[in-house]
């Protein structure tokens, strides 16, 4: 049955009573386990701390080169595999909820085969940031936090450059767009040129996620050179091409608007904060415990974990804020998504109200998160005011 024919259904999300009863079960679960982990997290590194792991591999790694890069590249994969190792359960059972309640229909080969492919990419620059960071702690003890920070920006930066030519092709097959969907191609490229855009069309292109996920999608990504248009196939499958240049609409919005380097102005921001209150953290803390610990200072290999343990009860004590400041983001998005269509879409406020209640349909969304979910969990608007701002949207 082919959702663009009851455009007049969307003026507030629904759900049917089987459907709606599951979206609440997913919810609950994947809400309980977000807190879970993050619980789980702070006691894997204060079990690290107290049998003093990383003693051990600091040890290993110092007896094995006199060499500091050498030393970062055999204790920081030592570490953080064993970390990662350690909450593997939490990683295992957040995949069973996506199988479990049809969000995913990855085999558990693949999915470890992807979970191994992360852990390598993870580890290969965990190496070199880590001996970064130590050698900004030996050479300036008060100032290594901002030093520290300086350096990792253009990583960051050098990082969202190559995402989209180098790691997601890792995970997902990407083919031309104008292969399979040459109208969708000439459809977009309206929505680009009345953008501002210029995206070429042998930059746009087909992600096979039926292969992995059920999940709908179509964005922009890369900076610069590296700039590509993304459809999912499964967007195109469950949206006709309307609701699909509103998805893809509101992605582009982020470019347009420039949520792209406010957000990693923010993120820059944040890890400058989070980087200058570790170093008081581990200060206080190695002060307490560091000989207990076995570690010899702030600028020892060992004292990584309380560095990560610092980070990880910031960034959780941060969620609320960083969430409401990506929906206020998300909602500009989609107020842009809207006026972008508009004229190239017939009655695009209905399709899009549509393309959110097949979004929500799919991704089986709560219609009726509670207050404190939405507070500290939604990084975007509620599916429910997304339908509810789309149908009634008539323009600024």
């Amino acid at each position: 049955m082919f959702p663009g024919l009851f455009l007049a259904a969307a003026k507030t999300y629904t759900l049917p009573p089987d459907k709606l009863a599951k979206a609440i079960e997913y919810a609950t679960a994947r809400n309980r386990l977000h807190f879970i982990a993050a619980a789980y997290g702070v006691l894997v590194l204060a079990g690290v701390l107290s049998t003093k792991l990383a003693p051990r591999f600091r040890n290993w790694a110092e007896s094995a080169s006199r060499r500091r890069i050498l030393q970062a590249y055999i204790f920081a994969p030592l570490l953080l595999l064993a970390i990662d190792a350690a909450e593997l359960p939490i990683s295992l059972y957040g995949h069973h909820l996506s199988l479990k309640f049809d969000q995913s229909i990855q085999g558990w080969a693949s999915w470890f085969w992807d979970w191994t492919k992360g852990e390598l990419l993870v580890l290969a620059l965990a190496g070199v940031l880590i001996w970064i960071l130590y050698g900004a702690m030996r050479r300036s003890p008060r100032r290594w936090w901002f030093y520290f920070w300086l350096a990792a920006i253009p990583i960051l930066i050098f990082l969202m450059f190559i995402e989209p030519l180098a790691i997601e092709p890792l995970f997902f097959k990407f083919e031309p767009l104008a292969a399979k969907q040459p109208a969708l191609v000439a459809a977009i490229g309206k929505v680009v040129a009345r953008g501002g855009m210029t995206i070429p069309p042998d930059r746009m292109f087909e992600m096979q996620a039926s292969e992995k996920l059920k999940s709908l999608n179509a964005y922009v990504t890369g900076i610069g050179a590296s700039k590509r248009v993304v459809v999912w196939d499964n967007t195109i499958r469950k949206m006709n091409t309307s609701q699909t240049l509103f998805v893809f609409g509101h992605e582009m919005g982020h470019y347009v608007l420039g949520h792209v380097w406010i957000g990693i102005a923010a993120a820059a921001a944040g890890t400058l904060l989070f980087l200058f209150l570790a170093y008081y953290a581990m200060r206080w803390t190695l002060a307490r415990w560091g000989a207990r610990w076995q570690i010899r200072g702030m600028d020892d290999w060992a004292s990584l974990p309380v560095l990560l343990l610092a980070l990880a009860v910031f960034g959780f004590l941060s969620e609320p804020v960083s969430n409401s400041f990506s929906r206020v983001l998300e909602h500009q998005a989609d107020v842009y998504g809207l006026e972008v269509i508009r004229g190239i879409v017939p009655d695009s406020s209905a399709e899009a109200a549509q393309a959110f209640q097949i979004l929500g349909e799919v991704s089986l969304d709560d219609p009726n998160p509670s207050p404190f979910i939405e507070f500290w969990l939604y990084d975007h608007p509620s599916i429910s005011e997304r339908v509810r701002f789309a149908s009634e949207y008539q323009g600024p």
